[in-house]
């Protein structure tokens, strides 16, 4: 069994995303919306033996991601446990083709991810034949906060651990169906349920409710033996809610600085106790790196 969590707060695409995800699945699977300190109304409610409905109570207005997911966790039946954000719709069979190709427990996969086009409720046309199979971290202090926008005076100046898609890599690796990728974006994840107890992953501590989730199962993984697979024989399509939608919720940017903080200071300088291979490692097991300099670790270190 598949057990899914699917973290909402204020998501207006919901309902379509679960009944997305019943109509494609082929195996046996059980979905956890997580609705986190708001209600739904009766008519935005699927009804299926299959869905679960779990709820955190309004807390400090921000969001709770990691507690969400830890919350399905706890009661979860399935073998595998999987993410997916509240505005995805995902491939016929994407359960059971993850499955297949799950060769090490130890493993996190994340399937090829297309663009979404929401209001047709179909992959986004203009961008098919662009997927995104790749990512990798910006180099940390050319970090900018994605709280901020490109437009706003940067008000902080802080490293931190941001994610980026790696349009290179796609190309060059184009033909590998199944292959290692450094990071990835956190709309999407797939693992077994014994990898996620083992991690001790969707850590509370030094996080805040709310990112950095996968720079922790990335790095958690790879530094402790395992590996994180992209799968281009499976997809799903997450919406970039842009200006249009916007976030939908509150964000409280002095939380999320304090978990990007922590979340540099922790990886970068080798703080987890249980790693078998250091920061450094990572780097050179994917370098080149775009715009990394040569010099990056006395840069980092001089920080």
């Amino acid at each position: 069994m598949l057990s899914i969590v699917i973290p909402s707060r204020n998501e207006i695409f919901l309902r379509q995303t679960i009944v997305d995800v019943l109509t494609n699945a082929t195996g046996e699977i059980e979905i956890f919306p997580v609705l986190d300190g708001y209600e739904i109304s009766e008519e935005e409610i699927v009804k299926d033996p299959r869905v679960h409905y779990l709820k955190i109570p309004l807390g400090d207005g921000t969001c709770h991601k990691r507690q969400a997911i830890n919350l399905m966790v706890s009661v979860c039946r399935g073998e595998f446990v999987m993410s997916l954000d509240a505005h995805c719709m995902v491939a016929k069979g994407f359960d059971e083709q993850l499955a297949k190709d799950h060769q090490q427990s130890d493993w996190v996969q994340v399937p090829r991810r297309h663009r979404l086009d929401a209001e047709n409720w179909r992959l986004q046309q203009d961008q098919i034949n662009f997927p995104i199979d790749y990512e990798y971290i910006r180099f940390p202090l050319d970090y900018r906060p994605a709280i901020f926008s490109p437009k706003e005076p940067r008000k902080d100046d802080y490293p931190g651990l941001h994610g980026f898609k790696w349009d290179s890599r796609t190309r060059s690796r184009w033909e590998i169906p199944i292959d290692e990728t450094m990071i990835f974006q956190g709309s999407c994840w797939f693992m077994s349920k014994e990898h996620f107890l083992k991690m001790d992953l969707m850590q509370i501590e030094g996080y805040t409710g709310w990112g950095q989730e996968a720079q922790e199962i990335s790095f958690k993984t790879w530094l402790s033996g395992g590996k994180v697979m992209t799968n281009k024989n499976t997809w799903y399509a997450h919406l970039h809610k842009g200006d249009k939608y916007g976030r939908m919720y509150f964000i409280n940017k002095k939380a999320i600085k304090s978990s990007n903080v922590y979340s540099y200071d922790f990886w970068v300088n080798d703080r987890w106790n249980k790693r078998i291979n250091d920061f450094e490692w990572l780097i050179e097991r994917f370098w080149p790196l775009p715009n990394w300099p040569d010099d990056w670790k006395e840069r980092l270190q001089s920080r």
